[in-house]
């Protein structure tokens, strides 16, 4: 059985996108080269058609992840969650105490982190140390490049 992933209208709709256009454009191609390499012959010898093969077996085990993470998702209603503590799909403002700037995130589930977009895993280890926290909180999260100090200034979804 696999596990429950938690995700958003917007993960959930990008899992279905991606499904969508491996069946309708990645497989028919696949089945067309796969078509084409056994057109040129003995396929004992045919090094495209064992390429065309393992790619589509490739495409076909992504295609099934993506079915079976669809089939187990849960949709997280935002508006439901409580916005006086963190927790996730919580948008966090900090204040980095030692440098006295200010960053800004958005806990979300690992399949959905960005950090280009300033979205963070819930089980990264910032992420890990602010759970549960409320504004106003400092709290000294252990990273890879030392310790930092954070003040938690603003807590919205």
């Amino acid at each position: 059985m696999a596990d429950i992933q938690y995700y958003t209208e917007e993960g959930l709709e990008k899992l279905k996108q991606e499904l969508s256009h491996l069946l309708t454009v990645e497989r028919p191609q696949i089945s067309k080269q796969i078509a084409e390499a056994r057109d040129k012959g003995d396929l004992s010898e045919n090094a495209e058609y064992a390429a065309a093969k393992e790619a589509q077996g490739m495409l076909e085990l992504r295609i099934s992840k993506l079915q079976e993470m669809i089939s187990n998702v849960r949709l997280i209603d935002e508006s439901k969650l409580d916005n006086s503590k963190i927790l996730i799909f919580s948008s966090v403002k900090l204040l980095n105490l030692k440098t006295k700037t200010t960053l800004t995130y958005k806990l979300v589930p690992e399949s959905e982190s960005n950090a280009r977009e300033g979205k963070i895993s819930v089980n990264s280890p910032i992420a890990k140390g602010l759970l549960g926290k409320t504004v106003g909180d400092v709290v000294s999260i252990d990273v890879p490049a030392g310790k930092i100090e954070l003040e938690i200034i603003n807590i919205s979804r």
